[in-house]
């Protein structure tokens, strides 16, 4: 029987060549293994403070970024997570099924909460259930993340085996599913920290909607390592993640395009990966542009009621268990 996907992404920021190389390259081949839901995640994206209209501006792009790249509505669900009003009473549940001190070791929210103190919200802090809610929501075996979310996959396992020892099995128990050398796309301009589309500088990720002069700059300008060896080392972090950048779109290993630029500079190396991830992003900015926002729209209708079938049929279980139908 065939296994259930379900991943998201928040409708905010510019969704960029981390977010393609790191989440939806790979929800694109999971599509022809697995059943597949694939939502935007707009519950979650109001942790922070949203312009209304950007944000309904934003979840439409976002849908329109997810056809282009290749994920095919008739092989995978795509909605909207708000218009599913099940994801936010399932993590009301599951609330009180949560220890405080579980979430208080979340990672994510320390460093959240580090970077935006004037806006420490309980919504930022419970992040995780609401995370775990999508996810068990719909029997989800494979959760695709990077390693930045593994933590909120483990509490999904942790609530899911805790409801079900306490009212009954219910709950599918998920596996998360990494792609190694894409789960952590790195800034161009800082290789120690994760490529991030609300990061202040836009030199450090490549948008995907940047023009073919954008990218060449950006990629010229992307810091390099104090060495001159082009290698594939935890040493050299900076050309280590061009590398990953490289490999991941032309489809061959790290290892192998450093061997081909052995004894070669940075700068022809540099310029080298600019015009690969041009030829990918040409494409793809192609089919973005050529996507009719009706057309778009209808899709996320029909996903919606595909994701409230299922949402409603699980939701109607856990009630059930509880004493709440």
């Amino acid at each position: 029987m065939s296994q259930r996907v379900f991943s998201g992404i928040q409708p905010s920021g510019t969704l960029h060549l981390g977010n393609y190389l790191g989440a939806i390259k790979n929800w694109v081949n999971l599509q022809d293994k697995h059943e597949s839901v694939f939502c935007i995640v707009d519950l979650h994206a109001i942790t922070a403070l949203q312009n209304p209209e950007e944000l309904r501006k934003k979840t439409l792009e976002m849908a329109k970024i997810y056809l282009a790249a290749g994920i095919d509505p008739e092989k995978s669900t795509i909605f909207v997570q708000s218009h599913v009003p099940e994801h936010a009473e399932l993590a009301w549940i599951l609330n009180t099924i949560t220890k405080i001190s579980e979430l208080e070791r979340m990672t994510q929210f320390k460093d959240k909460s580090s970077e935006n103190k004037q806006n420490i919200n309980a919504g930022l802090f419970n992040y995780p259930v609401l995370m775990a809610a999508d996810i068990l929501l719909y029997d989800t075996n494979l959760v695709p993340v990077g390693e930045d979310q593994l933590q909120h996959v483990e509490i999904a396992r942790t609530l899911a085996r805790r409801f079900n020892s306490t009212f009954g099995e219910t709950f599918v128990i998920p596996e998360p599913s990494i792609v190694k050398e894409g789960m952590r796309i790195m800034g161009l301009d800082d290789p120690m920290k994760k490529m991030s589309k609300s990061a202040p500088s836009e030199y450090n990720y490549i948008a995907l909607t940047d023009s073919p002069e954008k990218i060449r700059e950006k990629i010229k300008r992307a810091v390099t390592d104090s060495g001159r060896q082009i290698k594939y080392s935890d040493d050299q972090p900076a050309i280590k993640n061009l590398l990953n950048i490289y490999a991941l779109l032309d489809n061959a290993r790290p290892a192998e395009i450093a061997s081909a630029y052995r004894g070669k500079g940075y700068a022809e190396f540099k310029k080298d990966l600019a015009e690969i991830v041009v030829g990918f992003l040409e494409p793809f900015q192609k089919r973005y542009n050529s996507i009719d926002d009706q057309d778009v729209l209808q899709t996320l209708e029909d996903g919606k009621e595909k994701a409230k079938k299922m949402a409603g049929e699980k939701m109607g279980a856990v009630r059930e268990k509880m004493g709440l139908a």
